[in-house]
């Protein structure tokens, strides 16, 4: 079961689910930088009050101007965005009784400060601890070092297969555009993904809109965990029509 996803700055809770029921994620890091998508910010929610929501953004450099890949982007202050990145996690989460596993989720960020300026790669380094924090021990891997067509949906299929994939997950963004013709010419069978909607359940709730961080702070690792396993178990996924 392969994922396919942009790398971006501690995920929202819709997206980590989408990469929790696959076997591997593809770190989708060659195509086109985008300021206005999650590559390089994250909504933060106060811990009792998920309405109240900021912007954690990492200002970015594009050395090549708006058509910049996203693993040729930059971080214009890495010293300030990792000061901003631990303040503004500790200010909204140090209080919740499961602090020590966001700790471990913003350490590993706050690691990456040291050895990159690359923005894929403080991103992807979130997404992997989030990930990792939740028990998933899948393979990642980046779309820049495979080649593919050009074509988006031929690109996406040609991922799918250089990892042996057998099946690609498409989230509710890729209904608007994929062509399931190019995975029939792999044999890869497309299963569209998504979240619960219109349920009482605030986690789900707010799933979309901001950062999962606020999910784990508020449930914890191994609830968090479990509800991810529910969501890829028991709610089938369907062939893409």
């Amino acid at each position: 079961m392969c994922a396919i996803h942009q790398p971006n700055l501690f995920p929202r809770l819709s997206t980590v689910a989408k990469l929790y029921a696959a076997d591997r994620w593809v770190v989708l890091d060659d195509v086109q930088f985008a300021r206005r998508d999650y590559q390089h910010r994250a909504r933060l929610a106060a811990l009792d009050e998920p309405a109240r929501q900021q912007w954690l953004t990492l200002p970015t450099r594009l050395p090549h101007g708006r058509p910049t890949p996203i693993d040729q982007a930059r971080l214009a202050e890495p010293g300030r965005s990792r000061r901003t990145v631990s303040l503004l996690t500790r200010q909204y989460y140090g209080g919740s009784r499961y602090w020590p596993a966001v700790r471990d989720v913003l350490d590993a960020v706050l690691d990456q400060f040291e050895d990159t300026d690359r923005v894929s790669d403080v991103a992807k380094a979130s997404t992997v601890a989030l990930l990792t924090a939740l028990g998933w021990s899948g393979e990642v891997l980046r779309s820049s070092a495979i080649p593919t067509r050009v074509g988006r949906s031929e690109r996406l299929a040609d991922l799918a297969a250089a990892t042996s994939s057998t099946h690609y997950l498409c989230g509710t963004g890729g209904w608007r555009y994929l062509d399931t013709q190019a995975f029939d010419g792999h044999g890869i069978q497309v299963l569209s993904f998504h979240t619960p909607v219109d349920t009482g359940d605030p986690l789900w709730r707010w799933a979309r809109h901001i950062s999962s961080l606020w999910a784990l702070s508020r449930i914890g690792p191994e609830a968090l965990a479990a509800m991810l396993a529910a969501q890829r178990d028991h709610r089938p996924m369907e062939g893409f029509t």
